[in-house]
């Protein structure tokens, strides 16, 4: 396993260092940006940004109105982590798990290089926790926690999802998982007293009712929901029978994958499961950054950044 260090060096130099060139620097309204509250509404004046309008006073006093913000200089970023077994899952570069200590690498690094606080939140359980603090010693400390956060079968972080064919030769073939992330977001909420820049990072197939607790975590913080995902969770392969193991609870299950009906009813199943992530995300109000464990992160990051800039939405604006 690569060391900390290792691993930073090679997001600074792949990833971080083509961002600044294309950014020149600037994450602002990205992952970087001042974080704003309300001061005061005043009637709309030419030059006005048509984004700070606030309908509800514009609607009562028939004029419009728009919203003035005070700048707090001091930004706070949360990574909130999914350490479930799925998320020990890979069949490309590399497993989920690993894309999301790299994303966390990124984002904390950028947070950190601007003198801002980043902590982490690890789910489920409550051993991997890194408080909020700058620097780079900090962001090593991050991804060291990631890297050694250990296997535990019963639900409560890392464990393998791999099934197991007759011969005993590992075919990886993911399987539903009963997260704690409904739980995790929970205690975010209860943790986070001040509004912060939250990432959500996973694989939402979490089937423990996380969608209220996201919803009401989008409320009070600006929340990007990282969506993790790898190419063979969405198509079964043809490779015969299989026993596919639960990562959560160790039952075993016999399929026959040459059987196109099976194929065809998993693939709908995961279509099924995707678009109903995808409307629990939207009902969030929050935005989503979707990542693979095929595909390196500079180009996800460019359009997600490309999709932020374009909407002009700074972190916590308009809230």
């Amino acid at each position: 396993m690569d060391t900390p260090e290792s691993v930073l060096r090679r997001l600074e130099f792949k990833v971080v260092r083509r961002l600044d060139g294309l950014l020149f620097g600037d994450y602002t309204g990205v992952f970087y940006g001042p974080s704003l509250d309300l001061a005061e509404v005043r009637e709309y004046q030419p030059g006005d940004e048509v984004r700070r309008i606030d309908w509800n006073v514009t609607a009562r006093m028939h004029r419009l109105f728009v919203r003035q913000y005070l700048e707090e200089r001091e930004l706070t970023a949360w990574l909130l982590v999914d350490l479930s077994p799925s998320m020990a899952f890979g069949t490309r570069r590399q497993l989920k798990r690993e894309t999301a200590a790299e994303f966390a690498g990124v984002a904390s690094y950028i947070v950190a290089r601007h003198g801002d606080k980043v902590g982490l939140i690890g789910f489920p359980g409550r051993d991997v926790y890194v408080p909020p603090r700058g620097g780079r010693v900090h962001v090593l400390r991050i991804l060291h926690m990631l890297q050694q956060a250990p296997p535990r079968p019963d639900g409560g972080g890392l464990a393998p999802s791999h099934p197991v064919s007759p011969t005993g030769a590992s075919s990886k073939i993911p399987t539903p998982d009963g997260t704690g992330l409904g739980e995790g977001l929970r205690q975010a909420m209860r943790a986070l007293r001040r509004r912060s820049l939250v990432f959500v990072i996973s694989d939402f197939q979490a089937q423990d009712g996380w969608q209220r607790p996201l919803r009401e975590l989008s409320r009070r913080h600006d929340v990007i929901a990282v969506w993790i995902s790898d190419p063979a969770e969405q198509e079964l392969p043809d490779v015969g029978g299989l026993f596919v193991r639960d990562p959560e609870t160790g039952q075993q299950l016999w399929v026959d994958t040459s059987d196109p009906r099976l194929r065809e009813t998993y693939r709908g199943l995961v279509a099924r499961q995707r678009a109903a992530v995808a409307a629990a995300l939207h009902a969030a109000a929050v935005d989503v950054l979707e990542l693979t464990t095929a595909e390196p992160l500079l180009g996800p990051l460019l359009k997600f950044i490309t999709y932020r800039r374009r909407r002009g939405r700074w972190s916590l604006a308009g809230r």
